[in-house]
């Protein structure tokens, strides 16, 4: 597609980040399941039902906008993931493989917030008010997200990923 005005680019970056969301869609339930923090495992599936919620809000806006949100496939995200998935599969001390996962989580979650900020300062620019608004709902929400593993890493995972180094 050319991008000849602001609302082309809008329009493209929103299916961007609705391809990112699906694909986060399928990758959430395996770090789920990989993670050996119980609380780490609560948030990925915590986050899996919010991203539900974020698709639907995408959906919403590509229906007023009447446009296919299909069409084009997120790279960067794909990229990202890959990488997570290559921690999926290291042979690594428990708590480690849990701190890995939530710097992968974190990349991506850094990656959705300055997708959603862009995003949302279009709409607001083209006068898209209620869908700046659902845009900024999704913004916090990934902010809060990525505060949540911060927390977590800082005061639980990383100190247990330490912990098998410092008994040596």
């Amino acid at each position: 597609m050319k991008l000849k005005t602001l609302h082309d680019l809008y329009v493209e970056e929103l299916k961007d980040l609705y391809s990112a969301e699906h694909q986060i869609l399928k990758a959430l339930p395996k770090m789920a399941i990989a993670a050996s923090d119980e609380q780490l495992a609560k948030a990925f599936t915590d986050h899996l039902a919010q991203t539900e919620e974020q698709v639907a809000r995408l959906e919403e806006i590509f229906t007023k906008l009447d446009v296919s949100p299909r069409g084009k496939t997120c790279k960067a995200m794909k990229g990202l993931l890959e990488e997570g998935k290559e921690i999926l599969d290291e042979d690594a001390d428990p708590a480690v493989k849990d701190a890995a996962l939530i710097a992968a989580a974190q990349r991506v979650e850094h990656y959705e917030m300055a997708g959603y900020g862009c995003v949302r300062t279009f709409a607001r620019l083209l006068g898209e008010d209620a869908a700046a608004d659902l845009l900024q709902e999704t913004l916090d929400e990934e902010g809060a997200a990525d505060e949540a593993l911060t927390t977590l890493a800082e005061t639980v995972i990383n100190v247990e990923a330490v912990a098998p180094v410092a008994s040596l």
